[in-house]
């Protein structure tokens, strides 16, 4: 009974006292452990706490021991018999173990506890809260795994409450370096996971596209092509959303030169029109592409975020054409540009300018007689500068033919000899 229980402490009390005066660290944390095992293995909950509490504020009281009679603490906290109990023995010892450097690996144990229960209720901004009032990246006393391990749950917290600032805030502690080691995968599909939802969220394709590529290359996806198959299509989609610029370009003709690619027709055939310079008409490629496309997550029917990126897929396919074109016209008319581009005159206008301020072409557009004119104009330094070697091109030219003209002279002066 709780008295058998009560008398046990007295003597353990008693030896603490003397041990501790002795400065004697592992009698001392015998006994402080054996005290929690007592409480522990009698059900008295409400002792064990107390007899925590009063421990650690003993004049004198070695930090180890502490440590250790926490840890041992924590061992019964999934031995309580119902959820009151454990959240009362948890929050006990968080109370115990705050602003303590020597047992903070062991609070945010804790709280990682108590954050599992507020989550199992849907109590998610509770649990979150409380996960971000731990900062284990200046824990020297936890390992490297256990630390990223809690930030990615952070960082999923956050997602869950939607808090997008703070997780990418939180998603900078992790080193992407960290997982060039070995055992880290399952943490770096973690991670890359969760930065791919981020960067969705903030439309950002082509850092989603780079997540993909960083869990493409990792070794237990590239070696299973049940699971690089979804991995690379997705790479692909978001690589054709993605803005055009250097980067997305090189990627593009990255992507093309992978053999893996060759194994999915569809996206081999869609990196093919984005990387030729051939128009890709709009109509056509939404019914070569439409039906297997829209049934995909990336452009879902069924969803806003599916249909959307469908709409700037079709933006991409228009500037993919306005840029070919501007390879090979000169000048056009608008009305030609309507029917190569299958858009009325205002958007075709409007695309034109976009371009023209992304700086990925040079157009001007003239409104009254209708044309637009992709060639551009060339400054008096340059036009000096295309003289001057379209002279020393001429100059070269009637040089190799007089040189010529000289060796026909002497060939036919020796066969005249002869």
């Amino acid at each position: 009974g709780s008295g058998q229980v009560r008398d046990a402490l007295d003597k353990l009390h008693g030896l603490e006292k003397k041990t501790r005066a002795a400065a004697d660290l592992w009698s001392t944390t015998q006994l402080l452990e054996q005290m929690v095992v007592v409480c522990g293995e009698a059900s008295e909950w409400v002792m064990l706490e107390q007899e925590v509490v009063a421990m650690t504020k003993k004049y004198g009281q070695m930090k180890q021991a502490i440590a250790k009679m926490v840890q041992k603490a924590m061992e019964y906290v999934d031995r309580t018999p119902d959820e009151q109990t454990r959240i009362e023995l948890i929050e006990s010892l968080r109370t115990v173990t705050e602003g303590k450097i020597h047992v903070e690996v062991e609070r945010a144990r804790l709280t990682r506890m108590r954050v599992g229960i507020y989550e199992k209720h849907g109590d998610i901004k509770a649990a979150c809260d409380t996960l971000q009032e731990i900062q284990v990246e200046t824990y020297g006393s936890m390992d490297r795994r256990e630390k990223t391990d809690f930030i990615l749950e952070q960082m999923r917290l956050c997602l869950c409450k939607r808090d997008y600032i703070r997780m990418a805030i939180i998603g900078r502690k992790i080193s992407p370096k960290y997982f060039q080691h070995e055992g880290t995968e399952d943490l770096k599909l973690r991670f890359y996971e969760l930065m791919i939802q981020y960067d969705l969220y903030e439309e950002n394709y082509l850092e989603v596209c780079r997540h993909y590529n960083q869990v493409y290359t990792t070794k237990c996806i590239s070696e299973d092509p049940e699971k690089w198959r979804p991995v690379l299509e997705h790479i692909v989609l978001y690589l054709v959303l993605s803005p055009h610029g250097n980067e997305q370009s090189d990627m593009l003709h990255r992507i093309k030169q992978d053999h893996n690619l060759e194994k999915l027709q569809l996206h081999t055939q869609l990196v093919k029109s984005f990387t030729t310079l051939e128009l890709a008409r709009w109509p056509a490629v939404e019914s070569i592409y439409g039906p297997a496309f829209r049934a995909t997550d990336v452009f879902s029917a069924q969803t806003e975020e599916g249909t959307k990126r469908w709409k700037a897929l079709r933006d991409r396919v228009i500037e993919h054409n306005i840029r070919v074109i501007s390879k090979y016209y000169s000048r056009a008319t608008i009305v030609r540009l309507t029917e190569l581009l299958d858009l009325g005159a205002d958007d075709v206008e409007m695309f034109l300018s976009k371009a023209v301020v992304d700086g990925t072409i040079y157009a001007r557009i003239n409104r009254p007689e209708g044309v637009v004119s992709f060639a551009r104009p060339r400054d008096g330094e340059d036009q000096l500068n295309g003289w001057a070697s379209d002279v020393s091109k001429l100059l070269g030219l009637v040089e190799k033919t007089t040189h010529l003209i000289a060796k026909e002279e002497i060939v036919h002066k020796i066969a005249r000899a002869i």
